[in-house]
């Protein structure tokens, strides 16, 4: 069987018809067979789809053309199986969830850093580096030595800087995300709080571990991704964490022999959030994913 390819991509452009767009997004991607999800806003797309090689490429071509632009910033890795159910297209106030609204198109981000240079970069001791990632996300794997701002949503990251800014006054700041594109806000934002030199890595982790080839890696763990495979490692090779569908929340494989682990039901750290009628919900549903697999269909679990 030929492999799946899985294509997350974004572009920040100004677009202008977004509902007429949203429509021919979705009928392309219907008819060519493509999955996944994509996010459309005024200022830009962002999104991951997955289908064949051909016809992932082919839409690859139709959004530039679409969207009028050159860089779609794609970070691409191969599958075993489709990660997506169906092709979901959405408008949202903003292609990446921020709470920065002061924030345009047209500010200034920070230096984009090459993998290559990454790790010079993030062992200076006059540099700090920050993972823009939700904690769910840092759970499974960061950076040696990043810091953890322990936000539950990206709209919280500039929050805790104004509460922590003190702390890293006159430093250098490094920052990274998953693919790159919460970077991009967040190193406007930086910028427009007054520090002087701000620093990202371009293409995200995804790069990183796509691209890295040297001997001291300094990334630990696994990348969380929005899809079924859960998490990715070195080569972007399917990770090996699951997910708990009741919170949404990444497991390692370890945390599968929890005493509150119970598939499609609860995990270590949910069981005690959830009323035990709400637990029977779950486990209906988990019935009805296992009537699905045994009749060779896909429930919505695997969008």
């Amino acid at each position: 069987m030929d492999p799946i390819k899985v294509v997350s991509l974004y572009c920040f452009k100004e677009l202008d018809s977004v509902n007429r767009k949203r429509q021919n997004v979705l009928r392309f991607c219907q008819d060519s067979g493509v999955k996944g999800l994509i996010i459309l806003a005024q200022e830009g797309i962002n999104g991951t789809i997955a289908g064949s090689i051909k016809k992932v490429d082919l839409t690859i071509k139709y959004f530039m053309n679409e969207f009028n632009c050159d860089e779609l910033n794609l970070k691409q890795s191969f599958s075993s199986k489709n990660p997506f159910g169906r092709i979901k297209v959405r408008i949202k106030k903003e292609i990446v969830t921020s709470g920065m609204s002061e924030l345009s198109a047209h500010d200034q981000a920070g230096r984009y850093v090459e993998p290559s240079e990454w790790n010079e970069l993030i062992l200076d001791k006059n540099v700090v580096t920050i993972d823009t990632r939700n904690d769910y996300e840092v759970s499974i794997g960061t950076f040696q030595g990043a810091i953890n701002p322990s936000t539950d949503n990206f709209a919280d990251f500039p929050n805790w800087w104004r509460e922590n800014r003190q702390k890293y006054e006159g430093k250098s700041i490094a920052m990274f995300c998953t693919g790159g594109i919460r970077c991009e806000k967040a190193t406007k934002f930086l910028l427009k709080e007054g520090v002087k030199n701000v620093y990202h890595l371009r293409g995200g982790i995804l790069n990183y571990l796509e691209n890295y080839t040297g001997a001291n890696c300094q990334w630990k763990g696994e990348c969380f991704v929005f899809d079924q495979r859960v998490s990715v490692g070195q080569n972007l090779e399917e990770g090996s964490c699951n997910l708990c569908f009741a919170c949404r929340h990444p497991l390692r494989p370890n945390e599968l022999y929890s005493s509150y682990y119970e598939e499609g039901v609860s995990c270590h750290r949910c069981y005690k959030e959830t009323s035990e009628s709400r637990k029977e919900g779950f486990r209906e549903r988990q019935r009805q994913i296992r009537l699905s697999d045994q009749r060779g269909e896909k429930h919505l679990k695997y969008f």
